[in-house]
């Protein structure tokens, strides 16, 4: 973010808010980011075989959670 503000020009001392600089520049938030990997993996994975070492815990008959 410090990198962003220096290129609109914003000191620290000006206090405008990360959501103003964000949508000056249309950048997303990191947790939008990182959101977007986690679903990246989770549909890389659920391609896998069902026998892949990744996917058996899925198969997994677990007595707590019935």
């Amino acid at each position: 973010m410090r990198m962003i503000s220096w290129i609109c020009g914003y000191m620290r001392l000006d206090k405008i808010k990360i959501e103003v600089i964000r949508s000056k520049i249309g950048v997303t938030s990191i947790e939008d980011k990182l959101r977007e990997a986690r679903l990246r993996w989770f549909r890389h994975i659920r391609r896998r075989n069902t026998d892949a070492p990744v996917r058996r815990c899925e198969r997994i008959d677990h007595p707590e959670l019935e």
